[in-house]
């Protein structure tokens, strides 16, 4: 039987649907399970769920199918999970991961099935954020954040079977490779009960639209787990050679390494920088250089006793308005 529960007259037009949808066809048959919508103001609604975006949910009640807004919503359990984003539908490509028909949800749900991949990356002189690309514990964060270090420590937060999350300090971080030209490292964390972490997909393929709403998890100034959300002021912003995606969720100190997130839940981005004394000025690194960086990982093999190794490079000497560059004074001995 179909549960309408609740009386306020937000719900009243959805509690007269579901409950016309009970008399007439009861629930779903006995050997169907029913997906379940709970609402912010008690109803809960039982059906089929037929497609879900960032911004509504339809489902399928028997005589007519409602549209939800997510401002409305509590949550929302899916009897088969399959095709919901699953772990079976991500496909591992290398050392990252990607996935295949990831649905449309609200950043609090992203937050639930994917913020566990969410990391903390603290070092003597300072901390970032990362995200864990590979079961087995490789992650992604700012060459910036670890750069000249060689100890690192990993927080992560492992979900538990009652829904909480428990909140571990892992040791023992390998440096696997810098890149400090696009600014990304790739490291490696040993689980701690030698089972597999939760990782955060890649995006497949790159399709990124001014407007697109977009969020990110991460640590700034050291606060654990902070969702920040906004869109995508443009997808080509240009700096030293390379292209970035600006956004005007909020990006601040700590955050670097994290991801930025599509409403697919998939990493578009590693947050990186923002200017300061900006508003809304956040900028990250397109997920098409990090996979580049993680294929050609050997390229950029950290070294242990140069911490520091890997290509930099400088800006060129800058031009007259002849057209040739100056003369550079050599102040040695002033």
């Amino acid at each position: 039987m179909k549960r309408i529960l609740g009386t306020s007259p937000v719900s009243a037009r959805v509690a007269a649907a579901a409950s016309a949808a009970a008399i007439a066809f009861g629930a779903l048959t006995a050997d169907s399970a029913a997906d379940v919508v709970s609402l912010r103001n008690g109803v809960t609604i039982e059906g089929k769920v037929l497609k879900r975006t960032d911004r509504r949910v339809w489902i399928d009640i028997g005589p007519e199918v409602l549209s939800l807004g997510v401002d409305d919503i509590e949550a929302v359990v899916i009897a088969d999970p399959e095709g919901e984003g699953t772990l079976s539908d991500f496909v591992e490509d290398g050392l990252f991961t990607t996935a295949v028909d990831l649905p449309d949800l609200p950043p609090r749900e992203h937050a639930r099935r994917i913020g566990p991949a969410v990391i903390k990356v603290s070092t003597p002189s300072g901390l970032g954020s990362g995200v864990i690309i590979h079961k087995d514990g490789y992650a992604i964060t700012n060459a910036h954040v670890i750069q000249g270090e060689t100890t690192l420590k990993a927080t992560v937060w492992f979900p538990q079977p009652d829904g909480s999350l428990r909140r571990v300090i892992i040791d023992d971080v390998e440096i696997i490779a810098t890149n400090n030209h696009l600014d990304l490292a790739l490291v490696r964390m040993k689980h701690p009960e030698g089972g597999a972490f939760d990782v955060a997909p890649i995006q497949r393929e790159e399709r990124l639209d001014v407007g697109q709403p977009v969020f990110a998890i991460g640590n700034p100034l050291g606060l654990e787990r902070t969702l920040t959300q906004g869109v995508i002021s443009t997808a080509q912003r240009s700096f030293g050679g390379l292209t970035y995606i600006q956004t005007d969720a909020p990006i601040n100190p700590g955050n670097s390494g994290g991801p930025l997130f599509n409403t697919r839940g998939e990493v578009i981005g590693i947050t990186n920088m923002g200017i300061l004394g900006g508003e809304a000025l956040g900028f990250a690194i397109p997920a098409r250089y990090v996979k580049d960086f993680v294929r050609n990982r050997e390229a950029f093999l950290f070294d242990r006793d140069n911490p520091n190794s890997g290509h930099r490079y400088h800006a060129p000497p800058p031009r007259t308005a002849a057209g040739t560059a100056p003369q550079l004074l050599d102040r040695s001995g002033s």
